[in-house]
Order: C-alpha cells, then sequence, then structure tokens
C-alpha cells in the first residue's frame, strides 16, 4: 500500500533532461538536495570500480540502444570492461540455457565459470523447511537452493563481476548479498510466462486481471 509520493506517481520525468520547472512537490531531485548529488559525484570519482562499471554501462547504451540483444551487451560490457573472468550462478533447472550462454561465451573469447544452485546438495529440512514445502513432498532427500556457496565459490575464482541466470526470488538476494564482485540479472524465473516476467504486467489490463483485485 502506498503511504507516500515516489517516482511512480510522477508523470512528468523531468529529472531526465534536468528541467525543474516540472519536477512535482515531493521530486526526490529536490527534496535530497544539492549535498546528495555532490556525495555520489564524488564517490564515484574516488572509487576506480564504480567509475568504470557506470562509464562502460553509459558507453554500451549510448553507442548500441535498441540495437543489441541484452545477451550481446553483456559481451560487449565485458570487453569494454577489461574482464578476466565472469562468474554464472545458475538454476539447475535453467542449465540448458546456460550452457548455450557459455558456448556463445567460447566463440566471443569470455573466461567463464559456473555455479549451479544445489551445489553442496544440503537437503532442505537441514534448514527448517517440512515435507510440505518441498517440491517433492515425502520422497526423502531434496537439496536445497545454496546461494552462499554460489556466492563464495565464484568469489574464491575473483571473477570480474557475476551473472544470475534464474535464480529463485530471495535466493537471487541472498547471492548478491555474499558475492564480493558486482552482480548482473541475464534471466528472471517466471516459470508461467517462459521467464519474461514483465508479460504480467503488460497483460494486467486483460488475462492477469486477477494482480489488481
Amino acid at each position: 500500500m502506498k503511504s507516500e509520493f515516489s517516482c511512480a506517481d510522477c508523470h512528468t520525468q523531468g529529472c531526465k533532461s534536468g528541467d525543474c520547472a516540472k519536477y512535482p512537490e515531493f521530486c526526490l531531485t529536490e527534496t535530497l538536495g544539492g549535498d546528495t548529488n555532490e556525495a555520489v559525484v564524488k564517490r564515484i570519482k574516488n572509487s576506480k570500480r564504480l567509475s568504470k562499471i557506470l562509464k562502460t554501462s553509459a558507453e554500451v547504451e549510448g553507442v548500441f540502444y535498441g540495437k543489441l540483444t541484452r545477451v550481446e551487451e553483456v559481451v560487449e560490457f565485458y570487453h569494454r570492461m577489461g574482464a578476466k573472468k565472469v562468474g554464472i550462478a545458475s538454476c539447475m533447472g535453467l542449465m540448458a540455457e546456460t550452457r548455450l550462454l557459455t558456448k556463445i561465451f567460447d566463440k566471443r573469447g569470455i573466461h567463464y565459470y559456473t555455479v549451479c544452485c544445489k551445489v553442496g546438495a544440503i537437503d532442505k529440512s537441514e534448514i527448517g523447511i517440512p515435507n510440505e514445502h518441498k517440491l517433492n513432498r515425502g520422497t526423502g532427500h531434496e537439496s536445497m537452493c545454496n546461494p552462499i556457496v554460489q556466492a563464495e565459490a565464484l568469489n574464491l575464482q575473483k571473477t570480474d563481476f557475476n551473472i544470475i541466470m534464474g535464480l529463485c526470488c530471495g535466493h537471487d538476494m541472498v547471492f548478491t548479498m555474499h558475492s564480493k564482485a558486482p552482480v548482473t540479472t541475464l534471466i528472471v524465473k517466471d516459470r508461467v510466462l517462459c521467464h519474461n516476467p514483465v508479460g504480467a504486467l503488460y497483460t494486467s489490463e486483460g488475462i492477469y486481471s486477477r494482480f489488481k483485485d
């Protein structure tokens, strides 16, 4: 439930052009003030990693906007960053898609290391998940997703950045919390919509109107 106005309530997008005449009364650009902006700019200038990521991202956006797929953008980002190795944290159910990605990486000279979500093979019951909340109820061992070990394995590989391939909602958060390298998401899991979650928003006026009930 909405308790206060935020960017979703703004329809002027004055911050895109810096046109202060278009800022609504609740605009964060106004309420945060210039001191915050100065602090952000200073932080970026004082961090080689932050500066490199932001400049490379802007470069890829500016040169290839609307021309490259997200997979191609990741490839371009890797090379323009001067990265040496990328980590891939994959859902086991999306290993086929991950293998397709690694074939593309092989062709484009990208070094990678992949870790699937079931690494460690820890039974879900060991962390207090009851049988009724397992996918295969009452069938004995069912390995939990293990985003902590996924992150730690990639930390050991000293990856320059990591890619999430369909980790569950929540598991992606834990992975990101434990990853020492920056994280980007290539696939967001949505088995109902073929891993295209924005489809629920585009169809919210029709078949998925239940979201607004």
